[in-house]
């Protein structure tokens, strides 16, 4: 993925002062947005928008109207493009929600919407959001009749309730369901962009409210939007590697404890030296008088440095089995240390989980290497 540097960078910097220059001209020639390009030094990259974003609101005097005719200038040209947007859209939100007025509050959520074609707009939008959740979120569900897949993509990743590199929006953690209407007009929408936004908010609320995003996904199994199926599993992609029942069932896995009869892990050995393998069978059978689909997983329990147990699941495979018929599993997994996970020698476990039901809890020790 590129850094920051390379995307908002001193040379996007310099082609965003000369799309002012050219299009805008004033009498301060645009210096600190200019000056700011040799500032940048190790700032992230959200870091960096809102850095131009108050060198744009410095040279404008700090003023809505100056800022919005600038901008509107600036899109005549083509050249206005890429990452040097998103400091304009910030510069656009901190100004228009600062003025204390609806005029230029509704104004600058108009000129997110010509922006986002762009780049995008949703990073800036989050600061609408702040200052009035409830007049944001109605002007955006307007955004979900544009006949511009860029602004219907907006009015759904920009409310994400845990947008990637974004501000926070508190009240959307507490109320993941005012964004629900908003996925309701847009999750059968024609773009493939638009609808993979739609899935990825709704994970966004399953991580806060599984039930709701799960009672939401299955409202949406009964439309006939052939597109939908995929959208969902997009969508339950965290409950399901979470083992949630509800979210299996939506994704297509069907049998529960009573349809299984579920023999294992049997491990080869109990004493596991850091930096070798755990190896492992099982046996699942289908003891029901119908087909089960089955998402098997495996659950490790590894021991922290507080000397607790906490669970990582980790994915097996998938099953579909036809009455009385039985799958034979089996795995070695790695302790090798890698640079994400530190591991503790000690007493651990592992068990099966099968369409989200745990099963059959075996103990085995990590020893130290060698």
């Amino acid at each position: 993925m590129p850094t920051a540097d390379e995307l908002i960078s001193p040379d996007s910097i310099r082609g965003l002062t000369a799309v002012l220059r050219n299009t805008f001209p004033t009498a301060s020639r645009w210096r600190t947005v200019a000056d700011s390009a040799t500032t940048l030094g190790t700032l992230s990259l959200s870091q960096r928008a809102r850095a131009v974003g108050e060198a744009l609101l410095t040279d404008t005097g700090h003023d809505y109207a100056h800022l919005a005719h600038a901008a509107r200038a600036a899109l005549t040209s083509e050249d206005l493009t890429g990452w040097m947007v998103w400091p304009l859209t910030e510069a656009i939100a901190s100004a228009a929600t600062s003025s204390f007025s609806d005029a230029d509050f509704d104004d600058g959520l108009d000129l997110l919407t010509q922006l986002t074609p762009r780049l995008t707009a949703e990073f800036a939008l989050r600061t609408f959001l702040n200052a009035d959740l409830t007049r944001t979120l109605a002007t955006a569900t307007t955004w979900t009749d544009s006949p511009d897949p860029a602004v219907r993509r907006l009015a759904s990743e920009g409310t994400r309730p845990k947008l990637p590199w974004a501000r926070q929006v508190p009240e959307l953690t507490r109320k993941p369901a005012a964004t629900l209407p908003l996925l309701d007009r847009l999750h059968t929408d024609s773009s493939d962009t638009v609808r993979r936004s739609v899935a990825n908010h709704l994970n966004d609320i399953s991580r806060l409210d599984p039930e709701l995003a799960t009672t939401q996904a299955a409202r949406w199994t009964h439309g006939s939007a052939s597109t939908t199926p995929a959208l969902i599993r997009h969508a339950m992609r965290t409950l399901v590697k979470q083992g949630n029942p509800a979210a299996l069932e939506l994704v297509g896995f069907h049998g529960d404890r009573t349809d299984l009869k579920v023999e294992g892990p049997h491990l080869e050995r109990t004493d596991v030296p850091l930096g070798s393998t755990l190896d492992f069978t099982a046996r699942i059978t289908n003891i029901s008088n119908k087909p089960v689909t089955l998402a098997i997983d495996y659950v490790v329990h590894h021991k922290k440095a507080n000397g607790q147990q906490t669970p990582k699941v980790f994915k097996l495979t998938k099953r579909t089995l036809p009455p009385g018929e039985t799958t034979e599993l089996g795995r070695s997994h790695s302790f090798r240390p890698i640079s994400t996970r530190r591991y503790y020698p000690g007493s651990h476990a592992i068990q099966l989980q099968v369409n989200g039901h745990p099963y059959n809890r075996v103990a085995f020790t990590l020893t130290p290497a060698g």
